[in-house]
């Protein structure tokens, strides 16, 4: 572990003191292995989208239905991240990783043997709850472990395996269907998960030492605020339920985001009691006020998320259902954005530390640029002609998007304490989760309504222009950032 003592960190209230920084020299093989197990974790949000055609001839049930294979994974994962990143914080990252790894692999087990869909899904919560435990122990690592210029990097890396395990889901899942074959070719995109999980188990108990977590200035771990989990949880549930429900009809459920407003006063209310009584809060609230970049970067992230993550799985329904691809040839036309983030995302966490928001501006401009360029010449193509006009404007999206991700994680995390790292990155991810949820409401409903309404091509544009409209607006926000 970085040899640093808690009140030597600048970035805490009340620190005093100097104690110089000395790099722990197995840093950089420590984050190899947390970013494995992050790029599993992430990989599976996105790696059923493909998969939502062959589930539902597989399992004999309606694409509503089977949308919540997707969809649950979400729920759970997004309910669990600030928690899981407290927890990490409070009882030490490597052991939340073992947890959370034997809950993943578990739970991958049990979906791929699920002889029902609700036992599917029932599984994919699980595996949606134990990826919440697993994610967040990245970000409070890289605080931990590493400063300055390094930091930027590892950031960079990190935001390589966010943006490419999202972009590149859709490719492996293709591919896994296509080699497994039949009505349940499905069930090895979660099979895979066990040799995978197994592996980083065994490396993380190998590599990962046990006292990476940052303790309280009298050497005591910080305890867990429940009440404060509670209602966060309370909170995350009635904004993401309504979204997801909204892809399968339940129009209903929007009533929830009626009790939001009130959940956040009451969070915000509560946190603020705990840290003036001396106790530790779930996420000190006022890193929202008072630390640079955290709140618009989770503004960002998040808006950033609404618009790629709708873009995505629109693009992967259409040209399934409407043109007839393939789950491989479907997911090798989305290759562009994947090889695009891939380049940009490691590049991007060098300068970062140098550059600033301004990367980030420029970044979300190419990637704005791409999607209306989609917007207006993608819908139409046939199968045929599809591939020539997807790949290069997802590759040039890709190389946006990349420069996005890792750059935005290192400028809202940098001046976080590293005591409150696990939690800052769980609150972190909650927004990009919050994002994801509600640009595939936002996405499948304009391209439903669009092709219900006119034609395919329509509703094809219509979800592209929204995902635009998302992006610009995490471009003004940056903007809004950069000038303060």
């Amino acid at each position: 572990m970085a040899r640093r003592q808690e009140a030597a960190d600048p970035a805490r209230p009340g620190a005093g003191g100097v104690t110089a920084y000395e790099p722990d020299p197995r840093r950089w093989r420590i984050l190899a292995v947390t970013l494995v197990v992050g790029f599993m974790s992430l990989l599976d949000v996105t790696i059923v989208n493909v998969a939502i055609p062959s589930m539902q001839e597989g399992l004999g049930t309606s694409a509503s239905t089977v949308q919540w294979v997707v969809s649950g994974y979400a729920l759970a994962f997004g309910l669990v991240l600030v928690t899981g990143g407290r927890l990490g914080d409070a009882f030490g990252r490597r052991r939340l990783m073992l947890v959370g790894l034997v809950g993943f692999v578990t739970a991958s087990a049990l979906v791929g043997l699920a002889p029902s869909v609700e036992l599917v899904i029932a599984a994919r919560l699980l595996q949606g709850m134990s990826a919440g435990l697993l994610t967040p122990q990245n970000s409070g690592i890289i605080q931990t472990l590493f400063r300055g210029a390094e930091r930027g990097r590892a950031f960079g890396l990190f935001g390589f395996v966010v943006s490419v395990s999202s972009a590149l889901g859709p490719v492996l899942g293709g591919l896994i269907i296509t080699i497994a074959g039949g009505d349940d070719g499905w069930r090895w995109i979660f099979w895979v998960n066990l040799p995978v999980g197994i592996l980083a188990f065994a490396l993380v108990l190998l590599i990962v030492p046990r006292d990476l977590s940052p303790e309280d200035s009298d050497g005591t771990r910080p305890r867990l605020d429940l009440v404060g989990a509670a209602l966060l949880g309370l909170l995350v549930l009635c904004v993401i339920y309504p979204l997801v429900s909204i892809e399968g009809g339940g129009y209903r459920w929007l009533v929830l985001l009626a009790a939001v407003p009130p959940l956040a006063w009451g969070f915000t209310r509560w946190e603020h009691r705990v840290v003036t009584r001396g106790g530790e809060p779930l996420l000190d609230v006022s890193l929202l006020r008072r630390t640079p970049g955290f709140a618009s970067g989770i503004a960002v992230g998040s808006l950033y998320f609404t618009g790629f993550t709708g873009m995505v799985l629109v693009l992967a329904v259409h040209l399934q259902t409407e043109l007839g691809l393939g789950p491989l040839a479907a997911g090798a036309a989305l290759t562009g954005f994947a090889a695009g983030s891939a380049i940009s995302s490691p590049v991007a966490g060098r300068f970062v530390t140098r550059v600033g928001r301004p990367l980030t501006v420029g970044a979300l401009v190419v990637t704005l640029v791409a999607v209306l360029a989609l917007a207006v010449v993608l819908p139409g193509q046939d199968a045929g002609g599809v591939a020539w006009v997807l790949v290069p404007l997802l590759l040039i999206a890709g190389l946006g998007g990349g420069a996005v991700i890792s750059p935005n994680i290192t400028l809202t995390l940098d001046e976080v304490p590293p005591r409150m790292g696990g939690a800052a990155g769980g609150a972190l991810q909650t927004g990009q989760r919050i994002g994801s949820a509600l640009g595939t409401a936002l996405g499948i409903t304009a391209y439903t309504v669009g092709s219900a309404t006119y034609d395919a091509a329509t509703g094809l544009r219509a979800a592209l222009l929204v995902a635009a409209l998302m992006v610009a607006a995490s471009l003004a926000v940056a903007v809004k950032a950069l000038r303060a």
